[in-house]
């Protein structure tokens, strides 16, 4: 068994994920293919993802490629979380994942209502009904938020309550709902937000408007096989488990999906990982080199094992649920954390020792963030513990 050890790890990150200086690209779909697709609970990851890896990019050529050129795509997909795809990826991200939570979200929903008692007849038909008829009005008006859609869809401010029994559950309209049903069918997208990039409030176009024709179908398997394809080739290698915990399917699935790959195994320092059979030449080793992340960065959050590159410095730097804040990388292991405080200045604490050279250009890069985020304040959405002491 071809053994890989941690440094030739750590190598693959740089250079693949663009983040050693010698491979950053003002690209911005580049960007993102290299990652497979860009992590987007938090809006301002996006952006702050593409500034780490870019040389001269700024938020107005992550716009542009959103909301201008349409390169890439904003939806939900692995896990059920908000990505930002290149386009072309969207058929296999639809098959893959999008089209099994289309039927959960609308089993859920259409539960909810039935329960509130709110409709007359079969409650899924009437969720149905009220998802064509959207569809319709946006097509009609091209581009509308949530709240003018309910304007021409009254039927989208039916009142329900979840959890009638819980002491925080409230009525609800269904708008959201039935938007994230006709989001993750692919049948409309996010479009231009209504404020800065760290804004989530979206407005909404039909994927025609995008993609004349919408995305082309493509059966599961193979849409499945392909995006853990894409993904060993940007992360692996890697145990099966990080790719079952990254892509949120069954054991099962992620087994089918191998089977249609020629990948192998190999030693990861005593652990077993997979790796496609073509790719198991060494990535040459980069000049030294510092990245400042942000909070759940694509990177730190692709594995699910992360003693690797993370250390002992877990319990700092990710919040109760795994979610990470800004972090700084030396080398391919992250070293410490960064923040920006509500006057905008950006701080940093390193975690170990990492030399005078490596702390300046640590410097140097915190420099190059603070003209990324100019005038904007972008506090993450999961605070951690370390980036609340930055900014106490």
């Amino acid at each position: 068994m071809r053994s890989i050890d941690n440094a030739q790890r750590r190598a693959r990150l740089a250079n693949r994920h663009r983040l050693a200086a010698a491979v950053r690209t003002d690209e911005i779909s580049e960007v993102a293919r290299s990652l497979v697709v860009l992590h987007a609970t938090d809006p301002a990851t996006v952006y702050l993802s593409i500034g780490a890896r870019s040389n001269t990019a700024t938020p107005e050529h992550v716009e542009r490629s959103l909301y201008e050129d349409r390169t890439l795509l904003r939806l939900l997909a692995m896990r059920r979380t908000m990505f930002v795809a290149p386009v072309e990826l969207l058929p296999v991200l639809q098959a893959s994942c999008a089209d099994a939570l289309a039927e959960k979200q609308r089993r859920t929903y259409s539960r909810f209502i039935e329960s509130a008692g709110v409709v007359d007849g079969n409650a899924r038909d009437w969720l149905a009904d009220v998802e064509d008829e959207t569809h319709k009005a946006l097509l009609s008006l091209g581009a509308a938020t949530g709240a003018q859609l309910s304007k021409q869809v009254p039927r989208l401010r039916t009142q329900v309550n979840p959890a009638p029994d819980k002491s925080y559950s409230k009525p609800t309209s269904i708008t959201t709902w039935v938007l994230v049903i006709l989001g993750v069918e692919g049948r409309i997208v996010r479009g231009r937000p209504n404020g800065s990039w760290t804004s989530s409030q979206y407005t909404w176009a039909p994927v025609e408007s995008w993609l004349p024709g919408g995305a082309a179908r493509i059966p599961a398997d193979r849409a499945r096989a392909e995006l853990v394809r894409k993904w060993l080739s940007a992360f692996g290698p890697a145990p099966v488990s990080d790719i079952k915990w990254w892509t949120g399917w069954s054991l099962a699935e992620v087994r089918k999906a191998l089977t249609q790959l020629d990948v192998v195994e190999v030693d990861l320092d005593g652990g077993t990982g997979i790796l496609l059979a073509d790719d198991l030449e060494p990535d040459p080793t980069p000049d030294p080199w510092v990245s400042l992340l942000p909070a759940l960065d694509p990177t730190p959050m692709g594995w699910q094992s992360r003693d690797w590159y993370l250390g002992p410095h877990g319990a700092r730097l990710f919040d109760r649920n795994g979610n990470i804040g800004p972090s700084i990388w030396h080398n391919g292991r992250i070293v410490g954390g960064w923040a920006q405080r509500t006057d905008g200045e950006l701080v940093y604490r390193l975690l170990e020792d990492v030399g005078s050279d490596a702390t300046a250009m640590i410097e140097a890069e915190l420099a190059r963030t603070a003209i990324w985020y100019g005038d904007v304040r972008a506090i993450p959405r999961f605070r951690t513990p370390l980036e609340r002491e930055l900014t106490a």
